[in-house]
């Protein structure tokens, strides 16, 4: 793991939270993207070596959605850059740990995987690398 890569953090709206993050962070989102595999629409701050990434669902039934209905709005996941995503995730799953998505194309240009939240202390957990 080489940093953290950003935080992921479910929105209703995401228009409201771009002001909130814009206001908070003293600067405009970088980039807004769709990720339809995903149904959701993302917008990325830039903080530092770390980014902050908004995610609003574009249907009713996404995980986005899902999560805000049982959890509301706030954290949704961690993700950390990984060099090698493949690696990574070999090294992991001969730990116990498992991948419940990916490796697969993400936003910002990314491949990602997800942890299993109930085996990361209920944190999703996503690997990212370039």
């Amino acid at each position: 793991m080489k940093r953290i890569e950003h935080l992921g953090i479910a929105v209703k709206d995401l228009a409201a939270a771009e002001k909130v993050f814009t206001d908070v962070l003293g600067l405009a989102p970088y980039k807004r993207e769709e990720v339809a595999d995903e149904n959701v629409i993302t917008s990325f701050f830039q903080t530092g070596e770390s980014k902050v990434e908004l995610l609003q669902s574009t249907s009713d039934d996404g995980p986005i959605a899902r999560h805000i209905a049982k959890r509301g709005e706030g954290l949704h996941h961690v993700a950390f850059h990984v060099d090698d995503l493949e690696g990574e995730i070999y090294r992991l799953e001969k730990k116990g740990y498992r991948c419940i998505s990916g490796p697969k194309g993400g936003a910002d240009g990314k491949r990602i995987a997800f942890l299993h939240p109930s085996d990361t202390s209920k944190v999703l957990i996503e690997l990212c690398a370039d």
